[in-house]
């Protein structure tokens, strides 16, 4: 808690606050820290919660140092102040200050497919709207990438329940188990009273090599492993293919469930990694080896036939492994575009939407990763927020519910 403290009064209360403009979902940072010394800490959460209804976990996973914290203007010649850290203390103090209550309906109905931050963030929005929401999840929890794609040590699922427990109390219903574009079709929703449907799905297909060897049984897809690594027998040496956050994650998955030798297969440097710079210093801390300039040839039983991509060096070597991991990205799933008329993808394997997050069938909005692609969590809910805007204003337009249609 004093660390906390002594943070926030290094604040320097800027006029225009930088870290603010740095935010995605653009917190108000300086007043949310001038609340909380003040002994407004109620107030502090209430406008921060208001904002962004993820800010508990968005204060968690953030890449500060790439949004606020990176903009804050004490860079210049000391250390930042320490937002993610004041913001977590002031989310999680209030959402278990604050009472959730179902506020009065509006009588409109809102089905919501995927649990996924741009789902979550949306259904609170709207249903403290007093629109009638219904969340569809094809796991049998909620969360989506929060829940099955950021490993416990970096997220306490336990918030999840939380949220959860507070989507209910104000409405929403939640349909687990349920994959949503076959056997239930968006036209099924429509026919069900439903004036708006949003689309959150995420992206939960891994992108392939297209290598020999990626079929056999020591070949895992990252996206897969982190849904439940504690499942896995990886062994002892495990080698990660790819440098992004997704493969920060599982090398450091690993080492916590056995694994003695881990390390990063990349064909470039480690400049050239697209990884968050945090995230690459927490993985070199875990102990995750990084084995660079190489690029995969054919994964076999005994490890990886690869070439070596350095300028000066482009021979063949093999590096041994139990267990390889492919960690070069994800796409979306194509089972609601296929199954039900009027939507598209984009070139990229992405669902086809605007920047205000409407697509291209009527009454049928979408955003988050099964949009953008692999992004933050903080960006998924600046995404929701526009979305939400364009689902209130699509609704302006239709009769009333005691109209003929």
């Amino acid at each position: 808690m004093q660390h906390i403290i002594n943070s926030a009064q290094t604040c320097l209360d800027c006029k225009k606050p930088k870290c603010q403009i740095g935010c995605p979902v653009g917190t108000p940072i300086a007043e949310m820290i001038r609340l909380f010394l003040s002994g407004n800490i109620k107030e502090a959460g209430e406008k921060v919660f208001n904002n962004n209804p993820l800010s508990i976990i968005c204060s968690l996973v953030c890449p500060h140092e790439k949004h606020c914290e990176g903009h804050c203007i004490l860079n210049k010649k000391h250390t930042p102040v320490n937002v993610g850290g004041i913001e977590n203390y002031i989310s999680t103090y209030y959402i278990n200050y604050r009472e959730f209550e179902k506020p009065t309906p509006n009588g409109r109905n809102l089905a919501i497919i995927g649990s996924g931050p741009a789902g979550i963030s949306l259904a609170m929005i709207m249903a403290l709207k007093g629109f009638n929401v219904t969340m569809y999840e094809g796991n049998n929890q909620i969360g989506g990438v929060l829940r099955y794609g950021i490993p416990d040590f970096r997220l306490d699922k336990t918030i999840l329940d939380k949220i959860e427990d507070n989507l209910k109390k104000i409405g929403v219903k939640i349909r687990k188990n349920i994959m949503i574009g076959k056997n239930i079709t968006l036209d099924d929703l429509h026919r069900d009273g439903f004036d708006a449907i949003f689309i959150g799905t995420g992206v939960w297909a891994p992108k392939k090599l297209g290598i020999k060897g990626e079929s056999l049984g020591n070949v895992h897809f990252a996206i897969d492993y982190l849904k439940t690594p504690k499942t896995y027998d990886l062994g002892k040496k495990v080698v990660v293919v790819g440098a992004g956050n997704v493969a920060m994650d599982v090398a450091r998955t690993a080492i916590r469930n056995g694994a003695r030798d881990v390390s990063i297969m990349y064909r470039k440097g480690e400049d050239a990694m697209p990884a968050e710079r945090i995230e690459i210093e927490h993985a070199k801390i875990d102990g995750v080896k990084f084995n660079l300039f190489k690029s995969p040839l054919e994964f076999t039983q005994e490890g990886i036939k690869y070439v070596n991509t350095s300028e000066d060096d482009n021979s063949n070597g093999f590096e041994p492994a139990d267990t390889i991991l492919v960690a070069i990205s994800q796409t979306a799933r194509d089972l609601i575009v296929k199954n039900n008329t009027g939507l598209s993808l984009g070139e990229n394997g992405l669902l086809k939407s605007d920047e205000n997050g409407i697509t291209t069938r009527e009454g049928v909005f979408a955003s988050g990763d099964v949009v953008t692609g692999a992004r933050t969590v903080v960006e998924a809910v600046a995404f929701s927020k526009r979305v939400a805007i364009s689902i209130e204003n699509y609704i302006d337009t239709l009769p009333a519910k005691n109209e003929a249609v």
